[in-house]
């Protein structure tokens, strides 16, 4: 039987905070499972991107730290994953402005999340308006054939595909047209209130809490009031649809049938969940603090991905370079 084809998956994070259940069910499992089937990771810390939004330099560096410990806790082997800085690699600056003399003004004009961002109040900055420029040269330097994201993000990888495409044809084969993935667990990840759950709804259950914070996360979760003793229904609790994501197949069922019985109240099923949450992440939390503890380790890995996917980025720029008629 002749084995499945690895792929080169491209993935970034902005350091914006605390990382939560939407984050490892909708990103940081999903690498795992590639990483163990042998696809080629190229995992990227966006701090560039984050300065349209983050302006205080010590949050910044530790945001990045955290999110590399994160993925280590989880997992994510350097000797197989390549993490890195986005800032570690000038080059892609440069591949940058190359793209940008291909882009539209009325595409970024255009693009859905600069104009919900404008929406909401964030300053029309020109990084938020080329955000999406710096994210194509992110995506097409390492060569990449699958980029999972958010359906918030879709818009921006076919941006990307569109230079490409257009750099190919103007200067000839430069760029790999990368797949566009959207896997539905990203979207439909609920937070506390029931929503999405993201940082910007302040309704995420996070990581790497204390226990009393994680405890108190899990309380908040939204249930609707009804007498001791009645049924819950199931198919709407915000409760169930989180412990489906962490419970066996007979665990879930059982919780059902409690559901159904009546012979549960929303706080036991919540001290469920809880129990649950402690039993899947516990030692992934140990192992982030003893990361947090020992930064050196950290920045080896970043310091292993830096000249990995560099290697990668300048051959990318070198052969722009030719293409365009710079070197």
């Amino acid at each position: 039987m002749e084995s499945q084809k690895s792929e080169r998956i491209l993935s970034g994070i902005q350091p914006s905070g605390d990382l939560h259940l939407g984050n490892y069910f909708g990103a940081i499992e999903q690498f795992k499972k590639r990483q163990d089937r042998g696809d080629e990771l190229f995992i990227f810390v966006a701090d560039w991107h984050s300065l349209t939004t983050i302006k205080k330099a010590d949050e910044l560096r530790k945001n990045v730290l955290q999110i590399v410990a994160a993925y280590m806790a989880f997992g994510l082997d350097a000797d197989k994953t390549t993490l890195y800085r986005q800032s570690d690699i000038p080059e892609i600056q440069e591949i940058t402005w190359i793209l940008s003399c291909q882009a539209s003004m009325s595409r970024l004009q255009n693009a859905h999340s600069y104009k919900d961002k404008v929406a909401k109040g964030i300053d029309a900055s020109v990084g938020l308006f080329t955000y999406p420029v710096l994210m194509a040269a992110d995506i097409l330097c390492v060569q990449s054939d699958v980029v999972p994201v958010g359906k918030d993000q879709k818009q921006h990888v076919e941006i990307s595909r569109e230079l490409a495409e257009k750099f190919n044809k103007v200067f000839g084969k430069t760029f790999k047209v990368p797949k566009v993935e959207t896997p539905e667990e990203i979207a439909v990840i609920p937070g506390t209130d029931g929503q999405k759950m993201s940082k910007s709804y302040g309704n995420t259950i996070d990581l790497f809490p204390t226990d009393k914070k994680l405890k108190k996360q899990v309380n908040s979760i939204v249930t609707k009031p009804i007498d001791q003793g009645q049924p819950l229904g199931w198919e709407t609790c915000n409760v169930f649809k989180l412990f489906k994501l962490f419970g066996s197949k007979n665990e879930i069922e059982d919780l059902k049938k409690k559901y159904e019985e009546g012979s549960i109240g929303y706080g036991h099923a919540k001290a469920e969940l809880l129990d649950k949450v402690h039993e899947k992440f516990d030692p992934a939390r140990k192992e982030f603090a003893r990361l947090l503890e020992n930064k050196d380790e950290i920045e080896n890995v970043l310091t292993i991905g830096k000249e990995r996917a560099g290697e990668v980025v300048r051959n990318t720029l070198a052969t722009m370079r030719e293409k365009v008629g710079l070197s």
